[in-house]
């Protein structure tokens, strides 16, 4: 899994509250809509910086382990967006499980971004970020 980031903070070896801090000041070089690894060692970064995410607007993308290096990911929010858009499913989880697991051929479209994507998608879907998918047609 390989997320597309703008920008690299260095936060290894720092302890609580420091890691947050410097995101905090780093987020502040960022447009909206650029993505931020932040590189920490410890262990407490991961809630610190979930729960900065979600009380700032920002958008918290997930966290990989790479040996003793936490990488989280976070992308930028514009002013105008306070909070990530959530919509309801168009098609009952349940329902589109059957589907999966039947013999039905099915093509399931994920138009979410890359870093999105990276994070949690249905095996076997397609990843065409609606940006993407707005030039083709």
């Amino acid at each position: 899994m390989e997320v597309n980031v703008n920008r690299v903070l260095d936060a290894k070896g720092l302890a609580c509250p420091m890691p947050i801090v410097k995101t905090k000041k780093e987020f502040n070089q960022l447009e909206p809509g650029q993505v931020m690894e932040v590189q920490a060692t410890d262990q407490g970064s991961t809630a610190d910086i979930k729960a900065w995410a979600e009380s700032t607007g920002h958008h918290y993308l997930g966290t990989k382990e790479d040996g003793d290096i936490l990488k989280h990911y976070l992308r930028k929010a514009s002013e105008e967006d306070t909070s990530e858009t959530k919509h309801g499913d168009v098609m009952d989880l349940k329902d589109l499980r059957e589907m999966i697991d039947g013999d039905e051929t099915i093509t399931i479209l994920d138009v979410r971004e890359p870093a999105e994507y990276a994070f949690g998608h249905i095996p076997g879907s397609i990843n065409i970020p609606l940006g993407e998918l707005e030039e083709r047609f």
